[in-house]
C-alpha cells in the first residue's frame, strides 16, 4: 500500500480529520514505530500474553479505524487514543483468561509506572473496572493513569501528551494511585 506524500504531520492530521483514508493510513505509518514501542511496553514480560507486539499494533489500528472522524489535535492526541486502544486490547484478553480467586486472599496490585505489564489477568480486569469508576470521577486523573501505568510514560512524557504541567501530573498520579489502591483493596 502506498500513500501520497504529505508536507508535514500537521497536513496528515488535517487530511485525516477531514476523513481522508490515505491520510489516516499515512498518520498511522508515521507513528507506527511509536505505537510498536507502546505495544512493547504494554505487553512485555507477560507470561499470559496472547498478542505479539505487531499483532497488538495492528489490532489497535483496527480499533482506531472507526475513529477517523475524531478531531485529531496532533501527534500526542493520536498516541493517547492509540494507548487507550491498546489498554482495551490488553484488558479484553485478560477478561477472557480471568480466573476468579478468593477475594479475601487477595491484597490488590502494586500500582507503579508501567505496572500494568506485571499484573495478572484478574488484577488487570479489576484495575480496568476501577479505572472506569475513576474516569467517571476524574477523567484527567484516569488519563494520567493510562499514560503512566499502561503506556509506561514518564512524568515529563505524560505532561507533554496530556498538555499538563509536570506538577499536575505528579499530583494527579499520586491521588489517582491512592484512590485506585483503596478501590482495589476493597474488592
Amino acid at each position: 500500500m502506498t500513500v501520497p506524500p504529505f508536507a508535514s504531520l500537521d497536513d496528515v492530521i488535517t487530511a485525516a480529520r477531514a476523513g481522508d483514508q490515505a491520510a489516516f493510513d499515512a498518520l498511522f505509518a508515521t507513528v507506527y514505530q511509536e505505537l510498536r514501542g507502546l505495544a512493547h511496553v504494554v505487553g512485555r514480560d507477560r507470561a499470559d500474553r496472547t498478542l505479539t507486539t505487531t499483532e497488538m499494533v495492528h489490532e489497535a489500528y483496527l480499533k482506531l479505524l472507526p475513529s477517523r472522524g475524531i478531531e485529531w489535535e496532533g501527534r500526542q492526541h493520536f498516541l493517547r487514543v492509540a494507548a487507550r486502544a491498546m489498554r482495551q486490547l490488553l484488558v479484553d484478553g485478560a477478561r477472557k483468561r480471568v480466573v476468579r480467586r478468593d477475594a479475601a486472599a487477595h491484597h490488590g496490585p502494586d500500582l507503579h509506572p508501567a505496572g500494568a505489564t506485571e499484573l495478572g489477568a484478574d488484577d488487570l480486569v479489576a484495575l480496568d473496572d476501577a479505572l472506569g469508576r475513576l474516569e467517571a470521577r476524574s477523567p484527567r486523573q484516569a488519563r494520567v493513569v493510562e499514560c503512566r501505568l499502561f503506556a509506561g510514560l514518564s512524568v515529563t512524557e505524560t505532561a507533554a501528551a496530556l498538555e499538563l504541567s509536570e506538577a499536575s501530573v505528579k499530583r494527579d498520579w499520586r491521588v489517582a494511585r491512592a484512590w485506585l489502591t483503596h478501590a482495589l483493596g476493597g474488592r
